[in-house]
């Protein structure tokens, strides 16, 4: 299967291609070859997107919710239509398996569809007051939006972005990462199809120094959006702190998942396993720290290593692959780093432990016993490894988990009931799946807190994000 996607930028309602232009080579990370160049974009091109964005900004905000939602339904259409291409060219971008990349471009154009019809609901309120005076509270868009969005889910977080914000009347600048340009191409091409305004929505690849800086240090950009790395984030909080732009950030994670004994461990088992191996546990709400009853601890090692053993990896376009490479060259390096601490540390590796033949893969992999010293237990691994240490009462599991200055997502697995509650209540987390890992979609609210970030995409929340509330009092 070949790689088709003509990579471009999209200004003002014209596609620009190379013409002198720097250029980056997307790496196929299933062999490491390059398969196409990836026009970067000049201080030129970021003068003229921002002057597109704001010239734009009077005239979308103004137009009718049914306009816009039409605009955003159509979009969402052409990625289902189109969703077996776009589908392939994640996988030979990012890795992941065919199968997981459609998903993911379906549940992008869910966004579009979600987003479409929650603009129609925005309502305001009215406040009491004594007859012949009127007080109202409405959500107006905040303006022209920088967006900054990562590479392991390329589409669907891009998505969340430019949906919400389109909605919301806002104009879109999107930098998408330079490793998976393709996907990012594609989706601005269905709303480009779908008729959106010129100056609408740009896309923007190249320097992430020199398009942050220009963008958020500029007077037109109201509002930045960002996935990614704790330690970005707070680059572009301070950048943002000197130009007074509001900002969502969403960072890391290290998800505790609670293992208790009343469990059904079979189907436990049957769930925890393919979701630390989804798109090859590069997932920010991956489970990674499993705490386990100590009743049950063995025999969820035996069912988990004997589950790892039967992951088949490879290139995500063929079809009997369970997990693709990781991302990029950088990745296995840093994982088998990680499990090496471990080990010296006294971790048990159970399953797996070192790098795949090829490319950029790197073997589904256990450890057991892993100690809180481990830099493991501490930093999100953001690979195919899953931690293990037992425990013995609620207390000390609840620790555990709020132990890290991370709360992106936590899960849990029990039966009980009350335990469920007090699980949901005590948990230090944004956002938290008990029986389930069903928690990001299109109706909640994704987010998290401590040093996983602040404010919330997806949901009612995620339209809020790029609104300003003003108060409207006449007497």
């Amino acid at each position: 299967m070949s790689y088709d996607t003509d990579l471009q930028l999209f200004i003002d309602g014209v596609w620009k291609s190379g013409e002198g232009r720097d250029a980056h080579t997307v790496i196929n990370p299933a062999n490491g070859g390059g398969i196409a160049e990836v026009p970067y974009a000049t201080r030129a091109d970021l003068d003229e997107a921002l002057a597109a964005a704001d010239r734009a900004f009077p005239e979308w905000r103004s137009t009718d919710v049914e306009k816009r939602g039409a605009i955003l339904h159509k979009a969402a259409s052409l990625l289902r239509e189109r969703a077996d291409h776009i589908a392939a060219t994640l996988t030979q971008e990012q890795g992941k398996v065919l199968n997981e990349a459609r998903l993911e471009v379906l549940g992008s154009a869910q966004l579009f569809d979600w987003y479409a019809e929650d603009i129609k609901r925005d309502y305001g309120r009215t406040l009491v007051r004594p007859a012949g005076q009127l007080s109202r509270v409405i959500r107006q868009p905040v303006g022209p939006v920088a967006t900054f969005s990562p590479w392991n889910f390329p589409i669907y977080l891009l998505a969340k972005k430019v949906a919400a914000a389109l909605a919301a009347g806002c104009t879109v600048i999107s930098r998408p990462p330079h490793d998976t340009p393709g996907v990012a191409t594609e989706l601005f091409r269905a709303l480009a199809d779908a008729g959106i305004p010129k100056g609408v929505a740009q896309l923007v690849h190249g320097d992430a120094d020199l398009i942050s800086t220009t963008l958020i240090g500029s007077k037109e950009i109201r509002k930045v959006s960002f996935t990614g790395s704790t330690n970005v984030g707070k680059h572009l909080m301070r950048l943002a702190a000197d130009s007074m732009t509001r900002i969502t950030m969403e960072l890391g994670g290290h998800a505790p998942v609670l293992i208790f004994d009343d469990c059904d461990l079979e189907k436990t088992l049957d769930m925890v396993v393919p979701q630390k191996f989804r798109n090859a546990g590069q997932v920010c709400v991956s489970p990674t720290r499993f705490y386990v009853q100590e009743s049950i601890y063995d025999a969820f090692l035996r069912g988990f290593a004997e589950r790892t053993a039967e992951v088949k990896i490879g290139n995500g376009l063929e079809a009997d692959t369970k997990m693709g490479p990781l991302a990029n060259e950088r990745r296995p390096e840093a994982v088998g780093a990680l499990i090496a601490d471990a080990e010296a540390k006294g971790a048990r590796v159970l399953a797996g432990g070192s790098k795949g033949e090829g490319g950029f893969f790197f073997q589904p992999t256990l450890l057991a016993d892993v100690p809180n010293t481990a830099n493991i237990m501490n930093e999100e691994p953001f690979g195919p490894v899953a931690v293990t240490k037992s425990f013995s009462t609620f207390d000390e599991v609840i620790e555990q988990a709020n132990r890290l200055p991370f709360g992106l997502a936590a899960f849990a697995f029990t039966e009980n009931g009350r335990r469920a509650n007090l699980i949901g209540d005590l948990i230090e987390s944004g956002m938290v799946g008990i029986n389930t890992f069903a928690i990001s979609v299109a109706d909640a609210p994704f987010g998290g807190v401590k040093d996983s970030g602040f404010g919330s995409e997806g949901g009612k929340e995620g339209l809020e994000s790029y609104q300003v509330v003003k108060a409207i009092h006449q007497a």
